[in-house]
Formats: structure tokens, C-alpha cells, sequence
């Protein structure tokens, strides 16, 4: 958990309570901060009541953390004898397949997506492309630094401004207007990242979690705010959550349908989130997928999860055992 991307205040929350989980399931767990190295009990325990805050680190704060850590991860002496590394990293290195590669190297276990279903959906331009061809409606979308009325022309307004590779609705702006349009395309040019404008799709927010190669119950999200942001996310009584969705059961069907095509063609294993919009025609528009999506017991997976009678520790035992059945090398 930790490591060094913007989403490093909610891996921490993740990796807390699942640690917390898989002990109420009976493991021994040892808890890693990819910066910092091992995690004290009392440190666990504080993440474990903190809870997200309501603003993600600053840059300046994440360019101070070390990331040396990551390289002697696996000969650490307390985590060198573990069976499963269980992977509750968000963002940058720790979803992009970094991670994965180096735990691949090493030949150790490790719950999530691989080094490639983790590249894969972490572009959230190359995951389009991979939906389309698999036949799961996407919104239109270019890339690039057009000029604002370019993007109009093609893509109308409201429009979607985004990073490529962000996560957690960070480095997201529904720009309404020319100007809102213009000021979020000036602001993306220091983000560091490829540039997405998207349609906007008006409707209810609805995702699907992966567990195995099951689609979990529908949720609808419905967020206080515009768009289900970085604040209605992690901040209690800014959106309702619910599981199952109130839709028709052929919908329902649709959608999980959709998101398993989603998950297979985008790679992605043992689990998976896959988020979508339904419009007021009843088409469902798939936005992104997650390879590791968050892993509080009240983010979306456990959510859905529990909606289908599986709670947190057993789904993150689960998720342990996946990764276990597929040992290899130096523990094999």
C-alpha cells in the first residue's frame, strides 16, 4: 500500500483495512508501504480510523517521498518469507503495471491484474480503443492539445477533460462552456500526461464489480455533486451508494454482460471495476475499468460484494486465494 501517486491517501485507507480484514479471516499479514518500508501496529491502526481526507497529497509532498523502498521490496527479512503479496496500491507505479513487473521478476504471488491487464486499463485512451473493438459502447473521445473549438466541434458541450492515466476523478473537468473548456485545457498542459476530451454522457452513474470470472450485483452511484468526484468519493454523506441498482433485471444483465467483456479484453484478473453511464435511452456507455479498484469495506467492490452475500474479510481471502492457487517460483 502507500507508494508515491496522488491516490497515496487511499491506498493507505485500502491496505489498512484489508490488512485488518485478512487477519479477521485468520492469515498473518505484514503491512508494506512501498516508500517507507513496514508499517508499525500503531501506524496501522491509525490509518485504520483516519479514513481518506478530503484532499489528496500535494506534488510537492509525494516529490519528497523516497521511493527506494520499491526495489528491496521482496528481500525485506519481514516480508521475504510471505505467500502472497495482496496489492491495495492506487495510481501511478502501483496500477500501472510497475509494481506487478517487478513482483513478476521476483516470482512471487500477488493478488490483482498482471503487469499488462494493469497497463491496459490504466490508459484510459488505449482502454477505449480495446472497448470499441470488443463491442462495449464508449463515449467519443480525442486526445491531443486542439483548440478548444476544435473539441466542440467534434465532441459538442459539456465536455469531459481528463488525464490519460489518472485516477479517483483526479485531473477531471466537465467544462460547460468555451471558456470553462479553454481554462481546462491550459490547466491540462501541466499534467504531465496525455490529454483525453470526452463526450459528456447525461445520465445515472452505474458500476460493475468483477470477483473471479462472476459479474457482481449493479450499483448506482448518485453523487451530491456535478460529477462523482475526488470529494464524493472518500467523504461520508457526499453520495449514495446503492446495491443492487434499482434497473430492470434485463438491464442489470446488460451491464454485467458488458463488464465482464470489458474485463477480459482489457486482461484484467481476479477482480476488477468497471464504471458506466446509462443515458435517458437506455444505453449504457462504459467510461473506464479499474484493475485495482479501491479496497475499503465501503468502496464499490466490497459494496457490490456484500450485495451478493460475500463480506470483506471473505472477499479479500478470496482474493488471496486467487492469487495463491497461482505460486510459482522461489514459492512454489
Amino acid at each position: 500500500m502507500g507508494g508515491t501517486s496522488d491516490e497515496r491517501e487511499v491506498s493507505l485507507s485500502s491496505g489498512a483495512q484489508v490488512a485488518h480484514a485478512l487477519r479477521e479471516a485468520g492469515h498473518e499479514v505484514v503491512a508494506v508501504d512501498t516508500v517507507r518500508g513496514v508499517i508499525p501496529p500503531a501506524e496501522e491502526r491509525r490509518l485504520l480510523t483516519e479514513g481518506v481526507r478530503a484532499a489528496p497529497p500535494l506534488p510537492s509532498d509525494l516529490e519528497r517521498l523516497d521511493e527506494g523502498h520499491t526495489v528491496a521490496l521482496t528481500r525485506d527479512p519481514d516480508v521475504g518469507d510471505v505467500d502472497v503479496f495482496f496489492l491495495a496500491l492506487h495510481g501511478g507505479s502501483g496500477e500501472d503495471g510497475t509494481i506487478q513487473a517487478l513482483l513478476d521478476v521476483a516470482g512471487v504471488a500477488y493478488t490483482g491484474s498482471d503487469r499488462l491487464g494493469c497497463s491496459l486499463a490504466m490508459d484510459k485512451e488505449v482502454t477505449k480503443r480495446l472497448l470499441r473493438d470488443a463491442g462495449v459502447p464508449t463515449p467519443d473521445w480525442m486526445t491531443g492539445d486542439p483548440a478548444a473549438d476544435d473539441v466542440m466541434d467534434a465532441l459538442g458541450l459539456p465536455v469531459i477533460v481528463k488525464a490519460a492515466g489518472g485516477g479517483s476523478s483526479l485531473r477531471l473537468v466537465l467544462a460547460h462552456d468555451r471558456v470553462e473548456l479553454s481554462e481546462a485545457i491550459q490547466a491540462s498542459r501541466g499534467w504531465n500526461d496525455v490529454v483525453l476530451f470526452e463526450r459528456y454522457v447525461k445520465g445515472r452513474e452505474l458500476t460493475v464489480g468483477i470477483l473471479g470470472d462472476q459479474a457482481l450485483p449493479v450499483g448506482e452511484i448518485i453523487p451530491a455533486h456535478e460529477l462523482f468526484d475526488y470529494a464524493c468519493k472518500y467523504q461520508p454523506g457526499l453520495a449514495q451508494e446503492i446495491f443492487p441498482a434499482d434497473l430492470p433485471a434485463d438491464v442489470a444483465r446488460r451491464l454485467q454482460e458488458l463488464a465482464l467483456r470489458a474485463h477480459r479484453a482489457l486482461r484484467m484478473r481476479d477482480f476488477s471495476r468497471v464504471d458506466f453511464v446509462l443515458d435517458e435511452a437506455g444505453t449504457p456507455w462504459c467510461l473506464e475499468a479499474n484493475a485495482l479498484p479501491g479496497m475499503t469495506a465501503n468502496s464499490l467492490v466490497p459494496k457490490a460484494a456484500r450485495a451478493a452475500g460475500i463480506g470483506f474479510p471473505a472477499l479479500c481471502d478470496r482474493l488471496a486465494a486467487l492469487a495463491s492457487a497461482r505460486k510459482k517460483g522461489p514459492l512454489s
